[in-house]
C-alpha cells in the first residue's frame, strides 16, 4: 500500500524527536546530528526501530538540516542515503515493510528570503530542490516539509518538491503563541496555499505543547479539505541539574493529543522533547481510535503572507488604481521605472479601503515579466493585501505567479482555446484562483445565456485540470450603457444565472459602465449597488470613490453584513460634503504634514516601510531642524509605534522589518549629512550577535540587527556557526558591552550555554542576551545569560536599558 492509500483510510501516528536523543547517545556540542546517520548508524538505526516499536508509522530520516548551505554535493548525498538506509534497515529488521513508512525530512533553511531577507526565492527553491532529489533517489517514500515558520519559505520548499518528484508532500508550520507564523501567517492563510499548491496533508509542529496547538489543529481542521497532522513539543524547555527537560508527561502529552481527533485531526505525532515513550503512550491512546472523515472546503479563499480573505457572503473590494490604462502619471511611473509609485498607490488603496489589489503593468515599451514580478514582489513589502495578478502575457503571469507569497488571483482566463491551454495549467500548478471572462472567439455574446455557455465550457476546463469550482470567478463583462443601454442588464443577468446554477462567484470592473459619460461616479454607485443586490462577490473599483464606497458601506449595512451599522459608522465622517475652499493665500513654503493624529509624513512612510519616501522626506526635514532633532523626534517615534503595534499583536514582523529598513534609509541621510559637516554619526554599542556553533538558522539574530542599526546602534554581526572562542575575541577587541546569541535546535542549546559561560567568564562587563525557538527564560536563566529575549523587539527594549 502506498503512503497516499494509507493516509486516506489511516489514522497516521509519525515519530518524534531525534535530536534529543542523539544528545543523550553522545552527540557532542556544535556536532551535526545529520553526519551521524554516516558515523554511528546503529545509533540512528535503534532509535528508528524504538519508535516502530511504539507504533509509529512515519518513521523521518535525519536530514532536517540536510541542504547545500550545509554540505557539500556529495556529502549531501553520503548524509541522505544514509539517513534513508538506516529507516530502511529500522524497518525491515522491526518486520514493519508495508505498513510503515520513511519520510525524508526537510526542515528550513534557517535564513528569511528575499524582500526581508537575503535568500533569493529561486535559491531557495534549488536548495530545497537539491535536497528532494537526492531523498528521492535512495528510496524516500514520502517528503516531511515540517518546522517552517514562514509562509514565503514554506511556499519554495512546497514547490521545490512537487518540481522534483511525485511523492506525498506532508507540510507542518511552526505556529506561536498568536496562532501565527513568525512572519504573520494564520492557519488560515497556510491552509489556502498549501492545498491550493498540492500538498497531500499540513499541519503544525514544534514551537509549542499539545494542549497550546490545539486551537491551530482547530483552525486549520475547518480551513481545509486535507489531512491535517500535529506534532506539538512535549510541553516548554527548562533545564535541570545541566539537562533539558520538558514540562509536559507522557501520559499527559498522549491524552492532550488523542483528543484531536474528536474534531477531525488525521495525523499525530511528536516534536522536541519526544520520546519512543511519548509516542508509546499515544499509540496506546489511540489504539482503538477511528479517524473522522475528511470534509470538503468549499470556501473561496485568497491569501497573502499574512491572512486570508473569503468571498461571500461579504462581497470584497479590489483596488483598480495599479494599472496604466487611462491614468498618464502612472504610465509615467512604469516608463521611469518608479516603483515608488505603485507602493504609494498600493498604500493609499489599502487605507481607502481596498481588500485586494489588482496589479497591472502591462505596456508595450517595457519588460513586462521583470516588471511584473518586481511588482508584485515589491508591493507585497509594504502591504499586507492579497494580490490579483492582471496580465495577458502567459510569461508575466508565470513569472509573478512563482514569486507570489500567498495564494492570488489570476485576471484573467477566457473562453478562447488558446487562453484556457496557456492560463489554466498556470493557475493549477501556482495555486491560484483566476477571473474567467464570458468571451470566447467569437467576442462577447450580446445574450446573457451566450456568456452562460460560455461559462460552463470554462468551468469544464479547468475542473479537467483539477482547478476546483470554487477557486473560478467569473467576470460577465461589463460593457459601457452609453453605447448599449441594455448592456448593463445583460451582464447582470448572466452574473446572476451563474451563481444560481453553477454556484460561483463572480466579479466585475464597475467603472465600464460609464465610459463616456459625464458624472461617471454617480452611474458607476448605482451600477455597483443593482450589482452587489444580485449577488456581485467582487468588485474591481476605485476606493478612492466617495460615491462607490457609500454605496459599499450602506450596501453592507442594509444587508446585514455590518454588525449595529459599526463600519457605515465610523466611515460617516467622510461621507460629509466638502467645506467651501478658504481664501486664497499668499503660497507658504512646503513641509511635510501630518497624514494621521501624532504622525508627521515621514513617520508614515517609516510605518508604512517606504524607504526612498523616508529618505526624500528626511532631506527635506534637514533644510531646517537639526539631524539629532529628526532622529529622536521622527524617526525614533515612528519606530517605537510600529514596534509597540507588533508587541501588541497588531502588526507583523515584515511590517516591523519594513519599517527599520525604511528608517535604516532616512538614518543613511542624516549620516551622510553628518560626515559632510564632519561630524561622525554618533552609534550606540556596539552589540556583537552571533548564532552560535553548530547552528546555522539566523534568521532571528538577522531581524534583531536590523532593528538595532535602525535604532542607532552598531552592530558586529558574527554570522552563524560561531564558535565560543570566536564570540568572546570579538566581545573583548570591541570592548562590547552587549552580545546577542542566537539558537534554532535543541543540539545547540549547549554550545550556547558554553558561549555564556565563556563570556560571563572572561568578559564581566558584557551583558549577554540569548533568544530562540527552543529557549524559554529558565533555560536562559540556567545558563547564565542576564537577559532571555522572546522576540526581536524585546532585545531592541534590553539593549536601549543597558545602553541609556
Amino acid at each position: 500500500m502506498d503512503f497516499r492509500t494509507y493516509l486516506s483510510r489511516h489514522l497516521v501516528r509519525l515519530d518524534g524527536g531525534m535530536g534529543t536523543l542523539l544528545q543523550a547517545a553522545g552527540l557532542s556540542a556544535g556536532e551535526l546530528p545529520e553526519r551521524r546517520s554516516v558515523t554511528h548508524p546503529e545509533t540512528v538505526t535503534a532509535i528508528h526501530r524504538e519508535y516502530l516499536a511504539a507504533g509509529c508509522d512515519v518513521i523521518t530520516a535525519n536530514t532536517f538540516g540536510a541542504s547545500l548551505l550545509r554540505f557539500s554535493k556529495d556529502e549531501l548525498s553520503e548524509v541522505i542515503g544514509a539517513a534513508i538506509l538506516c529507516a530502511k534497515n529500522a524497518i525491515r529488521e522491526a518486520g514493519r515493510e508495508g505498513t510503515a513508512f520513511v519520510a525524508l525530512d526537510v526542515g528550513p533553511s534557517g535564513r528569511l528570503l528575499r524582500p526581508l531577507g537575503d535568500l533569493d526565492f529561486e535559491e531557495a527553491v534549488a536548495l530545497f530542490s537539491a535536497t528532494v532529489r537526492e531523498g528521492v533517489r535512495h528510496g524516500a517514500d514520502l517528503i516531511l516539509i515540517e518546522t517552517m515558520n514562514d509562509c514565503y519559505e514554506t511556499k519554495a520548499a512546497l514547490l521545490a518538491a512537487k518540481e522534483s518528484c511525485d511523492l506525498p508532500v506532508l507540510v507542518t508550520n511552526a505556529y506561536g503563541e498568536d496562532e501565527k507564523l513568525l512572519t504573520g501567517a494564520t492557519p488560515e492563510a497556510m491552509a489556502a496555499m498549501l492545498e491550493a499548491l498540492g500538498a497531500d496533508a499540513i499541519g503544525a509542529n514544534c514551537s509549542l505543547g499539545p494542549e497550546a496547538l490545539a486551537g491551530v489543529a482547530r483552525r486549520l481542521v475547518a480551513a481545509t479539505s486535507l489531512p491535517v497532522i500535529v506534532q506539538p513539543n512535549a510541553g516548554l524547555p527548562r533545564t535541570e541539574g545541566g539537562r533539558t527537560v520538558y514540562d509536559v508527561d507522557e501520559a499527559t502529552f498522549a491524552a492532550t493529543l488523542s483528543e484531536m481527533l474528536s474534531f477531525g485531526v488525521r495525523g499525530l505525532g511528536g516534536c522536541c522533547g519526544t520520546t519512543p515513550a511519548y509516542i508509546a503512550a499515544l499509540t496506546e491512546a489511540t489504539r482503538d481510535a477511528v479517524p473522522l472523515p475528511l470534509t470538503e472546503v468549499r470556501d473561496t479563499v485568497l491569501s497573502s503572507y499574512t491572512h486570508a480573505v473569503t468571498l461571500g457572503p461579504r462581497p470584497r473590494l479590489i483596488g483598480e488604481r495599479i494599472n496604466p490604462t487611462g491614468k498618464k502619471r502612472f504610465r509615467e511611473a512604469l516608463l521611469s521605472h518608479d516603483i515608488d509609485y505603485l507602493l504609494a498607490e498600493a498604500v493609499r488603496e489599502e487605507e481607502a479601503g481596498a481588500e485586494i489589489l489588482d496589479v497591472n503593468v502591462g505596456l508595450p515599451e517595457i519588460d513586462e515579466v521583470a516588471l511584473l514580478t518586481e511588482a508584485v514582489t515589491e508591493i507585497q513589502a509594504v502591504t499586507a493585501l492579497p494580490l490579483c495578478i492582471d496580465t495577458a502575457s502567459p510569461a508575466a503571469m508565470e513569472a509573478a505567479l512563482r514569486r507570489y507569497n500567498g495564494k492570488p488571483l489570476l485576471n484573467s482566463v477566457n473562453g478562447k482555446r488558446e487562453s484556457l491551454a496557456s492560463v489554466l495549467p498556470l493557475a493549477k500548478k501556482y495555486g491560484a484562483a483566476v477571473i474567467a471572462l464570458t468571451l470566447d472567439e467569437d467576442g462577447i455574446p450580446a445574450t446573457a445565456e451566450g456568456r452562460f455557455a460560455i461559462a460552463e465550457r470554462i468551468l469544464a476546463a479547468a475542473e479537467s485540470y483539477g482547478i476546483p469550482r470554487r477557486d473560478v470567478i467569473f467576470d460577465t463583462l461589463t460593457l459601457t450603457v452609453s453605447a448599449d443601454n441594455t448592456a448593463p442588464r445583460t451582464t447582470l443577468s448572466a452574473m446572476e444565472m451563474i451563481r444560481t446554477r453553477l454556484g460561483c462567484h463572480t466579479s466585475l470592473g464597475v467603472s465600464n459602465v460609464s465610459f463616456g459619460l459625464p458624472a461617471r461616479d454617480t452611474v458607476n454607485s448605482v451600477f455597483f449597488g443593482m450589482a452587489l443586490e444580485r449577488g456581485l462577490s467582487a468588485a474591481i473599483m476605485n476606493p478612492h470613490s466617495p460615491e462607490m464606497m457609500k454605496t459599499y458601506r450602506a450596501y453592507l449595512a442594509l444587508s446585514g453584513l455590518d454588525e449595529s451599522c459599526a463600519e457605515y459608522l465610523a466611515a460617516a465622517e467622510s461621507f460629509a460634503p466638502p467645506a467651501a475652499p478658504a481664501a486664497p493665500t499668499a503660497p507658504v513654503p512646503a513641509a511635510p504634514q501630518d497624514t494621521a493624529e501624532g504622525e508627521s509624513a515621514l513617520g508614515r512612510a517609516i510605518r508604512k516601510g517606504l524607504r526612498h519616501e523616508a529618505a526624500a522626506l528626511t532631506e527635506g526635514l534637514l533644510s531646517e531642524r537639526e539631524p539629532l532633532s529628526v532622529i529622536r523626534c521622527e524617526i525614533v517615534p515612528a519606530l517605537n509605534r510600529v514596534g509597540e503595534a507588533f508587541e501588541a499583536g497588531r502588526a507583523y514582523l515584515p511590517t516591523l522589518l519594513v519599517s527599520a529598513e525604511a528608517a535604516s534609509a532616512a538614518l543613511e541621510v542624516i549620516k551622510g549629512r553628518l560626515l559632510k559637516n564632519g561630524a561622525p554619526p554618533a552609534m550606540r554599542g556596539p552589540f556583537v550577535l552571533a548564532t552560535v556553533r553548530g547552528d546555522i538558522h539566523d534568521i532571528g539574530k538577522n531581524i534583531v540587527r536590523l532593528l538595532l542599526e535602525s535604532y542607532g546602534f552598531r552592530v558586529i554581526d558574527l554570522g552563524r556557526d560561531v564558535a565560543p572562542e570566536d564570540v568572546l575575541a570579538a566581545v573583548l577587541r570591541h570592548k562590547a558591552p552587549l552580545c546577542g546569541l542566537s539558537a534554532l535546535m535543541t543540539t545547540t542549546v549547549p554550545a550556547m550555554g558554553e558561549t555564556v559561560a565563556l563570556l560571563r567568564r572572561e568578559a564581566p562587563f558584557c551583558h549577554v542576551t540569548v533568544g530562540g525557538a527552543v529557549l524559554t527564560q529558565s533555560t536562559a536563566e540556567a545558563m547564565g545569560a542576564h537577559h532571555y529575549a522572546p522576540d526581536a523587539m524585546d532585545g531592541v527594549r534590553y539593549a536601549e536599558s543597558v545602553c541609556k
